[in-house]
C-alpha cells in the first residue's frame, strides 16, 4: 500500500472526525473545505459553504470588513488573527450567533497558501460563565441582605443589651436607694434611741437638782443660813444654764438641717471679740479655773469679716468643753495666730482628754468618748461645730491624748483681715 495514501487517510480521518471545526480558505478568502463539525456549528451543509466567501459565517460589521483584514494581512504581514488565536462571534445559517475560539494557521504549499481555520465552540463555557456570574450577583445581593439583616440585628441587640443595662442600672440605684433608706431608718433609729437615753438623763438631772435645791430654800429662812442658800441659788443657776445649753444645742441643730442659718459675715475686732468670749464662759469656770489669751503675730486693733454668730456659737461650744472636762485649777489657752492665709484659733485644755479609739467618731451627733459617760453633755456639740465650720469655709481638727488634754484648732480662710 502507499504510504502517502496511507497519511492522507489519516488526515482525512483527523480532519472529518475532529470535534472542533476546520475550514480551510483560500487566499480570497473562498472556502475550500469544512469538516462535518464546522458545518454542524454554523448550521451549513459542505456544499453550501465550499465555493462561498468565508465571511458568510461571520456577523455585521466583520463580514463587511473581512476582505480588507485579509488584504491588509498579505500586504503587510502584520498578524491579527493569523497565527495567534482570539474569541471571536459566529453567525449561522439561521442568523444566531455563538462564541468560539479561533486559531488560524498559514500553510504555504509550493506557490499556493491556505489559511486553516480551528474553530473551539465555547457556548457551552459563556453559557457557564454567565451563570457563575448570575450566580455569583444573586450571591452578592443575598450576602448585601444578610449583611443588613444582620446589622439590623446587632442594632436589635445592642439596644436590647442598652435597655437590659439601663434597667440594671436602675435596679442597682432604687437597690442603693433602698439600702440607703434602710440604713438612714437605722440610723435614725439609732439617733432616736440616743436622744431618748440622753434626753431622759440630761433633763432629768438638773430637773432632780432644781427641785431638790427649791425644797431645800425653802427650809433656810434664817439669817445664818443665808450661805446654804446661795449655794443652792448657784446650784439652780447651774442647772438652768444645762438646759439652756441643751434646748440651744436642739435648735441649733435642727435649724442646721432645715438649712435655715445662712452666713451673714461683718467686719469686727477680733482681738476684742476672744476678750467678749472669755467673759461670757465665767459663769461656766469651775474653781480656779483660769482663761489666758495669747495672741501670736497679732495686733489687737485688727478686724475680721466673717460671721461673727457663728463663730461665737463654735468658741462658746469649745471653751466650754475645755471647762467641763477640765478639773478645778486647770489653765485653759485661747490662742489667736494668723498666716498668709489663715486665721487659727486653738483652745487648749489640760482636761481628761479622748480616747484614741474614740477620736475618729467625736464629730458624730449623739456620741460620747466613753471616758465621758459620767459627766454631763448631749454629744451634739462637736457635730454642731463641724457644720458651723463648714459654712465659714474653714475646717476644725484636733489632737488629743487621755489624762493629759486636747488641743481643737480652727482654721478660717481671712483674704478679708484689715487693719482698722
Amino acid at each position: 500500500m502507499n504510504p502517502l495514501s496511507d497519511e492522507a487517510l489519516r488526515l482525512k480521518s483527523i480532519f472529518e472526525s475532529s470535534v472542533d471545526g476546520i475550514i480551510i480558505i483560500n487566499m480570497r478568502g473562498i472556502i475550500e473545505s469544512a469538516n462535518p463539525s464546522a458545518c454542524a456549528q454554523f448550521q451549513y451543509t459542505e456544499e453550501e459553504l465550499v465555493g462561498n466567501n468565508i465571511h458568510i459565517l461571520m456577523p455585521s460589521p466583520h463580514r463587511e470588513q473581512h476582505d480588507g483584514y485579509l488584504k491588509s494581512y498579505q500586504k503587510t504581514g502584520e498578524k491579527k488573527i493569523i497565527g495567534i488565536g482570539r474569541e471571536v462571534e459566529g453567525q449561522r445559517k439561521d442568523g444566531s450567533r455563538f462564541p468560539f475560539n479561533l486559531s488560524v494557521s498559514e500553510v504555504v504549499m509550493n506557490d499556493k497558501t491556505i489559511y486553516t481555520g480551528f474553530i473551539h465552540d465555547i457556548s457551552d463555557l459563556k453559557n457557564a460563565q454567565e451563570k457563575l456570574i448570575e450566580l455569583t450577583k444573586n450571591l452578592e445581593t443575598k450576602v448585601k441582605k444578610r449583611t443588613v439583616d444582620l446589622a439590623e440585628a446587632i442594632n436589635a441587640i445592642e439596644a436590647t443589651n442598652r435597655d437590659l443595662k439601663k434597667e440594671i442600672k436602675l435596679r442597682k440605684k432604687a437597690e442603693e436607694d433602698a439600702q440607703n433608706a434602710l440604713l438612714k431608718e437605722l440610723e435614725l433609729g439609732e439617733l432616736k434611741s440616743r436622744f431618748v437615753s440622753m434626753a431622759s438623763h440630761e433633763f432629768r438631772t438638773p430637773l432632780t437638782g432644781i427641785l431638790s435645791s427649791i425644797s431645800l430654800i425653802s427650809k433656810y429662812d434664817m439669817p445664818e443660813q443665808e450661805e446654804k442658800k446661795q449655794k443652792h441659788v448657784k446650784r439652780i443657776k447651774s442647772a438652768v444654764q444645762n438646759l439652756t445649753s441643751i434646748l440651744n444645742d436642739f435648735l441649733s441643730l435642727d435649724k442646721l438641717h432645715a438649712g435655715k442659718i445662712n452666713c451673714q459675715p461683718e467686719w469686727f475686732n477680733i482681738v476684742q471679740f476672744m476678750h467678749t468670749m472669755i467673759e461670757e464662759s465665767e459663769i461656766l469656770k469651775k474653781a480656779g479655773q483660769q482663761i489666758d489669751l495669747l495672741l501670736e503675730n497679732f495686733s489687737s486693733n485688727e478686724e475680721f469679716y466673717t460671721d461673727k454668730h457663728i463663730l461665737k456659737n463654735i468658741l462658746l461650744n469649745l471653751i466650754s468643753n475645755a471647762i467641763k472636762y477640765s478639773e478645778e485649777y486647770d489653765p485653759i489657752k485661747l490662742i489667736l495666730k494668723k498666716d498668709a492665709e489663715l486665721i487659727r484659733i486653738e483652745v487648749i485644755d489640760q482636761g481628761i482628754g479622748i480616747p484614741l479609739e474614740d477620736q475618729k467618731r467625736m464629730f458624730e451627733r449623739f456620741f460620747r468618748a466613753k471616758n465621758a459617760s459620767n459627766i454631763q453633755g448631749t454629744g451634739l456639740g462637736l457635730s454642731i461645730v463641724f457644720e458651723y465650720i463648714n459654712l465659714l469655709q474653714g475646717r476644725i481638727s484636733f489632737e488629743s491624748v487621755e489624762k493629759i488634754g486636747s488641743t481643737f484648732t480652727l482654721e478660717i480662710p481671712h483674704y478679708k483681715l484689715k487693719m482698722k
